[in-house]
């Protein structure tokens, strides 16, 4: 464990680039390993989970160099995954463990998922009983977590699915499991989640058609699918900006630009509510790349209000809220967020471990069950901690927000372990000295 102190530093100002987004960093390592042919990317993310992926699908048959900038991906087709010789180690990715269940549903391989410590605390079942209705079998530790050994089925058996829970991973699973299946695999979302899998396979070449019926969205994907390599440009990661955003927002006589990131609908939550609050969050430069919606945001110091957070919003930003109970801290008045049950199935309980942190450092939180409350600081620096460190229980958003939480404290936040920061940002540390220089 690396424990680390961060120290208020002063402004955040200048122009800075985040890593690749790390949804679609994924997506294209596996879309590109079931196409035919050889896909390019670039941007891609490579910190640990996305390398659990590329490791995942060397192992089932693809061939994965870098070259340069550029990650280069020979695929196998869909339908050409290979038995894997030992494990899958996941590490600590819930991405690439629910994702690859589903590629592997479809396929006569049997595989075994194994993951750290965090990973294996994670529940899987939301995944297993989708994918056994399409035929795939399980053998997983109690609790449906890792480690598991799962069998796939070939053929598999077309389904309907209604998520019980907003979950872009569960329907993504779903929908990768349906480009081996012949006939229609339909998955119903009575909220809509971050939409990166329809979009780029649509781009690969699969045929899925996404409608939208009282307020709920019907997306059917047509197997036996055929997918074509593509060039991939991976735009920044919304959910690595929003650290930053937060950072510079809370920093006196902060002016930042962080360039290049997506601005999915489905991701974006986090940019709205922070404007409601009274954020200066200005988008320079729109434009669509593959895709996705992209622009530079220039993010300034600014005066924040607490609201009430329309837990509605929850699904365009589950994985931003460590760093806006954050943001909450140090506004002036109440922020209350409920409707986030999802967060305590995450690396971490992340509701029970933001009210413990913040509370260290000298915040007023109280938890709920569904969500925290905060009453703001109105401005006012966090005292910080003195003696124990804030526990991050091996999560890289806990650990990221409370550096961001250091920034804007009189005495620093000291975190027990920044190591976990590499599963996602690796030159997190590197760029925040960098943009209060």
């Amino acid at each position: 464990m690396t424990s680390h102190r961060f120290q208020p530093q002063g402004p955040l100002s200048g122009r800075l680039r985040v890593p690749g987004d790390k949804s679609i960093s994924h997506r294209s390592i596996m879309f590109g390993a079931l196409a035919v042919g050889e896909t390019c990317v670039t941007g891609l993310l490579e910190g640990e989970d996305v390398m659990a992926t590329a490791a995942a699908m060397r192992a089932m048959g693809a061939t994965i160099t870098k070259q340069g900038d550029e990650w280069r991906i020979h695929g196998v087709g869909v339908g050409g995954l290979l038995q894997p010789t030992g494990a899958l180690d996941m590490g600590n990715s819930g991405t690439s463990t629910r994702l690859l269940m589903g590629l592997v549903a479809s396929h006569a391989i049997t595989a075994a998922f194994t993951g750290d410590a965090s990973l294996s605390k994670r529940p899987m079942g939301r995944v297993i009983e989708p994918l056994s209705r399409m035929g795939a079998s399980f053998e997983a530790s109690p609790g449906g977590t890792l480690p598991l050994l799962m069998r796939g089925a070939q053929p598999a058996v077309p389904i309907e699915y209604r998520l019980p829970v907003a979950s872009a991973q569960v329907k993504s699973a779903v929908l990768l499991a349906g480009l081996n299946t012949p006939g229609i695999t339909t998955v119903i979302e009575p909220v809509p989640t971050r939409d990166h899998s329809e979009r780029m396979l649509r781009g690969f070449g699969a045929e899925l058609d996404v409608e939208e019926i009282g307020g709920e969205r019907i997306i059917r994907i047509h197997g036996e699918a055929e997918l074509k390599p593509q060039q991939v440009v991976v735009p920044g990661d919304p959910s690595s900006a929003a650290f930053f955003i937060v950072a510079a927002l809370i920093t006196e006589g902060s002016d930042l630009v962080i360039d290049n990131i997506g601005l999915n609908p489905t991701r974006a939550g986090l940019i709205e509510v922070l404007r409601q609050m009274g954020g200066n969050i200005e988008e320079l430069d729109r434009r669509e790349v593959g895709g996705e919606p992209v622009a530079d945001l220039r993010v300034k110091h600014s005066a924040l209000t607490g609201i009430e957070v329309d837990p509605a919003i929850a699904p365009s930003m589950i994985d931003e809220f460590p760093v806006l109970f954050v943001a909450a801290a140090l506004a002036q008045g109440t922020t209350v967020t409920s409707g986030l049950d999802e967060l305590r199935v995450k690396e971490s309980d992340r509701l029970s471990a933001m009210a413990a942190a913040l509370t260290l450092a000298g915040a007023r939180v109280t938890e709920c069950e569904d969500g925290l409350v905060i009453e703001g600081t109105g401005g006012e620096p966090l005292a910080g901690t003195t003696g124990e460190p804030v526990t991050t229980h091996l999560d890289h958003r806990i650990a990221m927000s409370m550096a961001v939480a250091g920034l804007a404290s009189r005495g620093g936040v000291e975190v027990d372990d920044t190591s976990p920061i590499a599963t996602s940002f690796p030159n997190f540390m590197a760029l925040l000295e960098g943009a209060s220089q």
